[in-house]
């Protein structure tokens, strides 16, 4: 039997109610819903690393994990802790057809994960991103040339939002002229990952979906008929080869690499450009030297991760920091916790660009580590660069943003900055 989505809605005395509970039981509580923690999520978690690490939340029904050490042990273990897919099961049976697609290798385990991965993973080798870097820095240009700097600039509806679908929708050989359409499906699509989801909403996304699955299937067959050097035709050039890929598993991977490789990696800009912003040293720092590009982006990537929440069901009877948890209940991996551990990471709440410790969990870790994380790495990369190039300021307008009331996907609204070209 499937749990109800816990939503925006949720009537405040039933919360109270369970904080309370909560609080009796550990001496802290974790609000994912406060607008407090939306905007800043980090010192809640210093709290429940610090009183009870292993956090049973009645309210969210399941482990609320915070410590570097717990949580990169559940990534690393596929055969105790599954990757469940419950998140998109909440609303039945009206989204049924939506939910009998055939699970992407997101929720997947060996031998089928295996498969679906070595299948799309040639497109982000090494040699497949350095190809494309030229073409992401002419992206990058073309985007701030099309903005007016003589007011101030929502940097992430114009910059930080397009650049990465574009990238991808390249990449997938999707027409320009549908990027648009593209864009919105994808941003509807991502909503399904938040606990907060409602009805409404998920309506939408199975929507989204629907339309997405019926226009990606009508360009596999021009790609049959016409082969491109796109990932598409690359993977069904592996499909008629005799590969297991179905049409269905092609159909909703793709799906994957689209909501997957958008709203994460426009965070990523975002999140880190504003972190840059407020810390005036560290970017006067990366603007002298750009051979710190690579090492600034990964400790951005830590400071104020794009994805902040990672899911696990245990598979069996398992004891973590003398908690034991049952078989078939949820586990709620805090990466953005983690990656602020000060077991792993000294002064976590600083940017460190010399950082020479344990490696951040942004992208998770283990088989379901992020299959796109070296074209996120290179699209910071190069739109931190071209903007140090371009401008000689960068200043944040008016009060700090505003994020999301999202749970998972850790991002603002807007972001809008003054610019002064060199």
């Amino acid at each position: 039997m499937k749990r109800p989505a816990v939503t925006k809605y949720v009537v405040p005395a039933i919360a109270e109610s369970f904080g309370f509970v909560e609080w009796l039981q550990s001496g802290v509580r974790h609000t994912p819903l406060s607008p407090a923690v939306h905007q800043d999520p980090y010192p809640q978690y210093h709290r429940l690393r610090e009183k009870d690490p292993v956090h049973w939340s009645p309210l969210l029904v399941g482990w609320v994990l915070t410590r570097y050490e717990d949580i990169d042990n559940v990534l690393r273990d596929w055969k105790r802790f599954e990757n469940s897919n419950e998140a998109v099961g909440r609303f039945e049976p009206e989204f049924q057809p939506f939910l009998e697609d055939p699970l992407p290798m997101l929720f997947s385990n060996p031998p089928d994960h295996t498969r679906l991965r070595s299948l799309v993973a040639q497109a982000f080798t090494p040699r497949s991103i350095e190809a494309i870097k030229p073409r992401i820095r002419e992206i990058v240009n073309d985007l701030l040339d099309q903005i007016d700097i003589s007011k101030p600039v929502n940097i992430i509806d114009t910059f930080a939002y397009p650049l990465p679908v574009i990238v991808i929708a390249e990449m997938l050989g999707i027409p320009s002229e549908d990027r648009v359409k593209f864009r919105e499906w994808s941003s509807s699509i991502a909503r399904i990952l938040e606990p907060t989801t409602t009805t409404k909403f998920f309506y939408e996304a199975a929507k989204s979906g629907e339309e997405l699955r019926l226009y990606f299937k009508d360009l596999i067959a021009k790609r049959r008929e016409s082969p491109g050097d796109d990932l598409m035709s690359v993977m069904i050039a592996a499909e008629e080869g005799g590969d297991s890929l179905t049409e269905e598993e092609l159909l909703v991977t793709m799906r994957l690499l689209l909501v997957a490789g958008n709203e994460t990696t426009t965070n990523l800009i975002a999140n880190g450009l504003l972190a840059l912003l407020e810390d005036s040293e560290a970017f006067e720092r990366l603007r002298k030297d750009r051979n710190l590009l690579g090492p600034a982006v990964d400790e951005l990537l830590r400071f104020d991760s794009p994805v902040q929440i990672d899911r696990r069901t245990a598979l069996e009877d398992v004891v973590i920091g003398g908690k034991t948890i049952k078989k078939g209940q949820p586990l709620l991996l805090l990466l953005g916790a983690a990656n602020r551990d000060p077991e792993q990471f000294a002064n976590p709440n600083y940017l460190n660009f010399d950082r020479d410790e344990t490696s951040h969990i942004a992208f998770g870790r283990g088989i379901h580590h992020c299959l796109g994380a070296p074209l996120a790495r290179v699209e910071a990369m190069i739109a931190f660069e071209v903007l140090l190039d371009r401008y000689e300021e960068i200043e944040l307008q008016g009060k700090r943003p505003k994020f999301k009331d999202h749970v998972v996907l850790r991002g603002m609204y807007e972001m809008l900055v003054c610019l002064e070209a060199k």
